[in-house]
């Protein structure tokens, strides 16, 4: 996630000094870090549902521990995998 970010960066810097501020640019930019960061949305607790990776309004880059609004501890592998 990180290395997209910086090289969406890159590319909007190096986009703008060889030919001038392009909005294709910033479309490639945002469009590769939704492409990236959609499997984070798919990362919720098998309880309750909330995303473990958003932290009220935020999302941040390492996901909680423990759910915030049902307690599980997400670091144990769920029961079905348990043998």
């Amino acid at each position: 996630m990180a290395g997209a970010l910086v090289f969406s960066l890159l590319l909007i810097a190096t986009t703008d000094q060889l030919f001038g501020h392009s909005t294709l640019a910033f479309v490639a930019a945002i469009v590769l870090l939704f492409v990236v960061n959609r499997p984070i949305l798919g990362f919720n607790c098998p309880r309750c549902g909330k995303n473990a990776f958003f932290r009220g309004r935020f999302a941040v880059i390492w996901p909680n521990r423990i759910c915030t609004r049902c307690g599980l501890d997400l670091d144990e592998a769920p029961p079905s995998q348990i043998r």
